[in-house]
């Protein structure tokens, strides 16, 4: 993100926390392929859409060509492309690198001229195929775009899929921004959509798709948007806090294993879809993709929202002639929102599977034998078809399995229980039959090759790994003289069974270094338990530890200094919103960007009562006059959804005319506005005053203005680790429950020390509790807090908004074999005050666990900083 590498014109970091050569490393070693996506502009719901806030100084229109735009980027590509270039895939990494969409020309020879190489993608927001291949200067080389088929919000969407199949059709394309969730109030998207609309998007023979969001994010720092929170976990597969239990991880795993196991899909044609066609119902639509022998049929409701179930027959073209399928009687049955993978002449190694209702999970083949994976929905029936020559099943496992020999075909059906099922075709071929929840237990877990190749997924692994049943996570494998070694997850006693491997393995299993325990071997498959140990768990109790508060907020006291603050002197702005005060009050003209900062007003009152008018660009703010009045906060304290807000401040009868006062106005924000929209600088509109009128005053000038910032943090750096230390804080002993009897900002900080045990992943989260009562109405401060852990800011709390109140804390942030630093600033915005109820350290799991132990991420400790005040 250019925002964050690039805070300062011409100083681009790439060191410490921004350095990326650790993680192009940590990918190449899991295996996993990289799409870079620089921008400049990223959107993502990040402050500006990526941009760095000084970007609202510049001259020009910001994903323009304007010269001003290009040049400010030029010091931003060429750093971060020459250490993009050196993770390439053509080095071992980087499959491609995405673009951004309508300055692509300017742009493009930027990045080639910085040593990029791979091919180019775009993203484009809404599918018209622009800069699409052959269309002329600018073009990528692969097509993308974003897809949200319920919006970025709540409600349901008309399919525009439906609507561009010719152009999709014509290249082969990808999504890089396809729904895996969304902000609230629908940000739990399933698994059943999962099932669903992205086997539409299969149906068009996607060729990289990419969900956003696989792994719940967080907007540390003040990376978030001006319309976010905290937490980016969008209802994505991987919670925010690492956890996997969410059912759509499980459906997507079964989604992507299936696919990288079928090189016949990436080579398929797509039909258009259908209702009615290759099946006996209208009722069901029927996307086909027909390769060279294999097909593959993909079938759900003609209409998504439908919830009922519906019977239906197969008619499926085969190399053995068109069969209607089940052929052992009964029908087949999608349950609601649903969608099936239907395959015909599916190859698996030397077997032939001339068809199959049920859904592939994987094969493998092992020797002179091949292992089929299926699975299917509760209740439903399905069945699958092999070549006769291969002979009659010989073992079947499970009573719920029917045999049948038509024509050339030998048949097998079978009704989905919850218990496992497997049909023996000798040597030649074993059948696993599973209920989908029991399948998101299997994995397929490939075995390191040589290196560039390592873990990489490529076709040329059919016999380079190893299929097994092991519960909640694995996450290596490999072998050694005859023993498998596998690396994983446990949250509970598990069976761990070896369901196929390379010929000659394994006699022996080890799970985290250890042996499994009870192993036995059956039906050729090796399995034993994985013994969970609930370890004893100390959780550090917040509310009984000893807190220290300081004042945060001086600059109200009568005997404060403001004499090093920066005076607004600025007559005329490159922001697109023409000025309508004396001086800019934009905080960004004076590199103050959204966070929390100070304005200041030096005011001659010339009448005892007077009005002050100004326009603070959302979020919230205080104003203070001179120290000893009561304050005004902002409006509905940050509950409105105006972009400008007009407030009118009444200054109390007994001010003295002729005197001077200082009016001080404190003002948060969020982040600044995305630019979605090309042609608009929204990311532009400006943070601060807009404009303000002092009654009794026939001139603005005779008001003038200073702004200050919190320097990254808080502004004598006591939100860092070591402050309680300092002997020159003045440190009171008070704590966050005792709170604020007056509007103000204070600062509490404590230290405690965790003591996890090792080898356990224990996802841990701030939580706060409800605001307690201020006043005799029972009534309940507004207030807002910024969360510090061992001085990173990890949270941000507004209470009488929300939504969200638990804050996760990752390892490595968070010391769980040590000392730990908690400092909260808290902005109490209404005259009684605010206390807060509660805050805890909680645990949602205590999961036994082979992970690579995260190093403590490096930060700073305290010390005075230079030009505080």
């Amino acid at each position: 993100m250019w925002g964050l590498l690039e805070g300062e014109p011409g100083h681009v970091r790439t060191e410490g926390v921004f350095a990326l050569d650790g993680f192009f490393n940590a990918a190449s070693q899991a295996g996993i392929y990289l799409l870079a996506r620089p921008g400049p502009y990223i959107n993502a719901e990040v402050s500006g859409g990526g941009f760095p806030g000084w970007v609202q100084r510049i001259e020009g229109s910001v994903r323009t060509t304007d010269p001003s735009f290009l040049n400010s980027t030029k010091n931003y590509i060429t750093t971060i492309c020459e250490i993009i270039s050196k993770a390439q895939i053509t080095n071992g990494g980087l499959l491609n690198f995405c673009l951004e969409k309508d300055y692509m020309a300017a742009i493009e020879q930027q990045f080639r001229d910085a040593g990029i190489v791979v091919p180019f993608v775009n993203n484009d927001a809404i599918a018209l195929g622009d800069w699409a291949p052959g269309t002329g200067k600018g073009a990528v080389d692969i097509y993308g775009f974003d897809n949200y088929p319920f919006g970025w919000g709540n409600g349901r969407k008309s399919g525009e899929l439906d609507q561009i199949t010719d152009l999709l059709t014509q290249y082969n394309f990808s999504q890089h921004q396809s729904m895996r969730g969304a902000p609230d109030p629908w940000y739990m998207v399933s698994n059943i959509f999962a099932r669903v609309f992205y086997k539409i998007n299969y149906g068009f023979r996607i060729t990289i798709f990419n969900l956003y969001m696989m792994l719940g994010g967080t907007n540390w720092g003040n990376l978030g948007y001006s319309s976010g929170y905290t937490s980016y976990d969008v209802g994505a597969a991987i919670i925010e806090d690492r956890q996997i239990t969410r059912e759509k991880y499980g459906e997507i795993k079964l989604e992507a294993q299936f696919l990288q196991a079928s090189p016949a899909y990436i080579t398929s044609k797509p039909h258009s879809p259908c209702s009615g066609c290759y099946t006996n119902t209208s009722a069901l639509m029927t996307t086909r993709l027909q390769g060279e022998s294999t097909n593959f049929y993909i079938i759900r409701h003609l209409d998504y929202i439908v919830t009922q179930s519906t019977s239906y027959e197969w008619q499926a073209a085969t190399s053995q002639g068109n069969i209607t399928v089940p052929q052992l009687g009964g029908s087949l049955t999608p349950h609601g929102r649903d969608s099936k993978f239907h395959v015909t002449d599916y190859d698996l190694g030397s077997v032939n599977l001339i068809y199959s209702t049920a859904e592939i999970f994987t094969w493998r083949r092992h020797g002179s034998k091949s292992v089929l994976v299926l699975y299917g929905g509760e209740d439903e029936t399905h069945e699958f078809a092999v070549d006769s020559s291969l002979g009659n099943a010989t073992t079947v496992e499970g009573s719920n399995v029917r045999l049948g020999k038509r024509g050339a075909t030998f048949v097998v059906q079978w009704d989905v229980i919850h218990s496992r099922q497997v049909v023996h075709f000798g040597e030649d071929l074993d059948v696993y039959l599973l209920w989908r929840d029991e399948a998101y237990q299997y994995w397929v877990m490939d075995l390191p090759a040589p290196e560039p190749l390592g873990l990489h997924a490529s076709p040329s692994r059919t016999n380079s790994s190893v299929i097994v049943k092991a519960g909640y996570l694995l996450r290596n494998a490999s072998i050694s003289k005859n023993t498998l070694h596998l690396t994983g997850d446990v949250n509970t006693t598990s069976t761990v069974e070896l369901i196929s491997a390379p010929p000659g393995c394994c006699s022996d299993m080890l799970y985290n270094g250890n042996r499994l325990q009870n192993i036995s071997n059956t039906n050729g498959r090796v399995s034993g338990i994985v013994p969970y140990i609930d370890p004893k768990l100390a959780i550090a109790e917040l509310e009984s530890l000893e807190w220290r508060y300081f004042d945060s907020l001086p600059e109200v006291q009568p005997t404060y200094d403001d004499d090093l603050w920066t005076s607004c002197n600025r007559t005329s702005s490159n922001n697109p919103r023409n000025l309508t005060t004396p001086t800019s009050l934009y905080s960004s003209e004076y590199g103050y960007q959204p966070a929390q900062y100070c304005t200041e007003a030096t005011l001659l009152l010339m009448e005892k009562r007077n009005i002050c008018t100004c326009l603070p660009r959302e979020a919230t703010h205080m104003a203070i006059l001179s120290g000893s009045i009561p304050p005004t906060s902002g409006p509905g304290k940050g509950i409105l959804p105006f972009k400008n807000y007009n407030q009118t401040l009444h200054f109390p009868q007994s001010l003295q005319g002729d005197e001077l006062y200082v009016l001080t106005i404190l003002i948060g924000n969020l982040g600044l506005d995305l630019n979605f929209e090309l042609n608009t600088n929204t990311m532009k509109l400006p943070r601060g005053l807009l404009d303000y009128d002092l009654s009794g005053h026939d001139s603005k000038s005779d008001v003038s203005w200073k702004i200050t910032g919190n320097l990254g943090g808080e502004q004598k750096a006591y939100h860092l680790p070591g402050a309680l230390n300092s002997t020159k804080a003045g440190w009171q002993t008070r704590t966050p429950q005792e709170g604020l009897s007056v509007a103000g900002v204070g600062l509490f900080a404590t230290t405690f020390s965790l003591d996890y045990p090792q080898r356990y992943n224990i996802p841990t989260s701030v939580v706060f509790t409800n605001s307690t009562a201020v006043d005799e109405n029972n009534k309940s401060g507004a207030f807002r807090i910024q969360l510090f852990v061992n001085g990173w800011q990890f949270g941000k709390y507004i209470n009488n908004i929300g939504p969200q109140t638990e804050y996760p804390i990752p390892e490595g942030i968070l010391n769980h074999q040590g000392e730990n630093y908690l400092a909260i600033t808290f902005w109490t915005l209404e005259e009684n005050g605010a206390k807060l109820d509660g805050i805890e350290l909680q645990s949602k799991a205590v999961v036994q666990s082979g992970y690579r132990k995260p190093a403590l991420v490096a930060g700073q400790t305290y010390s005075p900083r230079e030009g505080a005040y």
